[in-house]
């Protein structure tokens, strides 16, 4: 099944576009503005369609 991120949240900044760390592919959504701490969010690849956390 494929997963569609959540329309309301938006990218800004340099969130956009984040590298995915499986495929390395930049075609990706920023879900989640903060993760598990502060210096992570939460992504979302459509490529491979793997969500990831990147570190700030």
């Amino acid at each position: 099944m494929r997963r569609t991120p959540d329309p309301s949240v938006t990218t800004s900044g340099d969130d956009s576009g984040a590298e995915c760390p499986y495929c390395e592919s930049t075609n990706t959504v920023r879900e989640h503005p903060k993760g598990p701490s502060l210096c992570r969010s939460m992504h979302y690849c459509h490529d491979c369609e793997q969500p990831f956390e990147k570190f700030e």
